[in-house]
């Protein structure tokens, strides 16, 4: 299918246009991934796997949402300055 039809096509919302697309090659910006290795100390571990426990969640999946909360919250504040 070329552009000019696709664009029609969605604006038209002709149909869904997923079935057009190759997802098989799909990526999502900034996405990958890369392994660290980082030391707790024992209490900390601990408050982690409580929480995570509480939630329903692993403790990687706090981690990672309670850092990334972080960094978005030091970005806005960076951007209002």
């Amino acid at each position: 299918m070329k552009a000019k039809a696709f664009d029609k096509k969605f604006d038209e919302n002709q149909s869904d246009i997923v079935d057009d697309l190759d997802l098989s090659t799909a990526r999502r910006p900034n996405q990958s991934q890369k392994r660290v290795n980082v030391d707790f100390p024992v209490w900390m571990i601990e408050s982690l796997d409580r929480e995570a426990s509480r939630l329903g969640v692993t403790r990687q999946s706090i981690i990672k949402v309670w850092l990334a909360e972080r960094l978005e919250n030091s970005a806005v504040n960076r951007a209002k300055q």
